[in-house]
């Protein structure tokens, strides 16, 4: 579009082409229906969920946009109960990232990412383990959602880590979430659960994340029992 400064005519980029770009980005961003209203503007912070630790991991997630990229790369750790908003918060960052910045970004929730892994070694399938992990290990930024939720086999732990360890050594910013936490949580004997991140992943990964990533505990009662129980009353 035609613009004139200082006495001297030119053109400029329509700002049509950078939300052309963004609509693209979102498309193609695979964040799933059920987050689709997640944006770090309507995170909550209201009585009763609000907490200290809920609103030092908001203005985190509003540091990281505002910084990004960052000189030395860095992601997120997202870590603390179901419901406290992980999740929303690490889609909301790479919604503005792709929106205010045109960063391409990826979500993925590492479970159903898992899962299509091993459907991909069936021979009838369309799909390859290669094809799968490319755009996961290329993408500029990535969320891989519920990290540790697998129960924690030698092929999780070696797929964790080739994951992680390609990302750090190509300086791909990372941001996860998680349930499980660093200390010790209390275990189920009978069925012999484990509940810190390190048993989930192997202590060899747990060590990298805190190369790769600024970690982030949030605590608080589960936000979405809360709002079910109240859309529920009748």
């Amino acid at each position: 579009m035609p613009v004139s400064r200082d006495g001297i005519e030119g053109v400029s980029r329509c700002g049509c082409i950078k939300r052309s770009r963004s609509e693209r980005l979102l498309e193609t961003a695979r964040i799933p229906p059920r987050y689709a209203a997640c944006e770090l503007s309507n995170f909550a912070l209201r009585p009763p969920h609000t907490n200290q630790s809920l609103q030092l991991a908001k203005i985190a997630a509003d540091r990281f946009v505002e910084h990004y990229p960052m000189s030395t790369p860095f992601g997120l750790l997202f870590m603390g109960p179901k419901g406290v908003g992980k999740t929303h918060l690490a889609v909301g960052i790479i919604k503005q990232l792709m929106r205010v910045k045109s960063i391409p970004c990826l979500f993925r929730t590492f479970p159903e990412l898992l899962k299509e892994i091993q459907n991909s070694y069936n021979p009838v399938s369309q799909s390859s383990e290669l094809s799968l992990l490319g755009p996961i290990l290329e993408s500029e930024v990535l969320v891989l959602d519920e990290l540790g939720a697998q129960n924690p086999s030698s092929w999780v732990k070696d797929t964790v880590g080739y994951i992680l360890n390609y990302r750090y050594n190509e300086n791909k910013v990372t941001i996860l979430t998680t349930n499980y936490l660093d200390r010790d949580e209390p275990k189920d004997t009978q069925k012999g659960v484990s509940y810190t991140l390190a048993e989930r992943i192997g202590d060899q990964m747990r060590s990298r994340l805190h190369e790769m990533c600024k970690t982030i505990i949030m605590t608080g009662n589960d936000f979405r029992e809360t709002v079910k129980n109240t859309e529920h009353h009748f």
